[in-house]
């Protein structure tokens, strides 16, 4: 009767953690996929436009930052008890790959205001209107590459050997993340020079051990929980 409610407890973290895992998942393959018209079409600032659809996919990539801090935040009590300072690391770092995504968000959300305002217009300068839309555009695959395109692998870095070092999961979840961290560090520097294209074959192959780390990951707490370890026991010893 003394330990159910902790093994409660610690099961939930971890359900909770792994379902903000997963819907980083649902929401960000999707919203890659909405964003398609006004990513890829110069000149949709003055055409006919596609903003419902632009619009959910900008909706999509909000959820994808806030439920990325949400595994941090729903993680940190867990794994601090392993390093505090690597547990604060990777909250950190969570919360600036979503601030970035957010401002590639915003950008985008301007083209669609600048689209419906003033594409059309009387008096409408049609090639600045181009020119803004494709800088915003611009800044927003910046902000793709530098977000979900490099903190992944600090994050993979940071819990990865937390989790590793804990035992909290299956330690081949975790290698998984820390082999897959320096693949991606690499893509992004490539990219970064122009070696490789934000997406391309490459690109892609070289971020798909950190993706499978994270959905294994997600999939591993919502389905199994932690396994029992000295963190989580530290976390559930109630107070005397």
């Amino acid at each position: 009767m003394t330990t159910a409610a902790p093994v409660s407890g610690t099961r939930t973290t971890a359900r909770v953690a792994g379902t903000f895992y997963l819907i980083t998942f649902v929401s960000s393959i999707p919203a890659l996929i909405l964003l398609g018209p006004v990513l890829h079409n110069a000149d949709y600032i003055v055409s006919g436009g596609a903003d419902t659809r632009v619009l959910c996919g900008a909706l999509l990539d909000v959820v994808n930052a806030f439920a990325g801090i949400g595994t941090a935040v729903t993680l940190f009590p867990v794994v601090k008890r392993q390093n505090e300072a690597a547990a604060l690391g990777f909250v950190t770092s969570r919360v600036v790959e979503a601030a970035v995504i957010l401002i590639g968000v915003v950008c985008l959300l301007a083209v669609v205001t600048l689209r419906q305002d003033l594409a059309g217009s009387t008096g409408a300068d049609t090639a600045t209107l181009v020119i803004t839309g494709k800088a915003l555009v611009a800044v927003r695959n910046w902000t793709f590459l530098l977000g979900p395109g490099l903190m992944p692998a600090v994050n993979a870095l940071l819990l990865g050997s937390l989790l590793y070092r804990s035992r909290l999961v299956p330690r081949v979840i975790p290698a998984i993340g820390l082999a897959g961290a320096p693949l991606l560090v690499v893509s992004f520097i490539a990219t970064l020079f122009g070696y490789l294209g934000q997406v391309s074959a490459w690109a892609g192959v070289l971020t798909v051990p950190v993706a499978v780390w994270e959905f294994t990951v997600g999939v591993y707490l919502v389905v199994k929980g932690f396994n029992a370890a000295p963190a989580t026991t530290a976390v559930d010893r109630p107070v005397r």
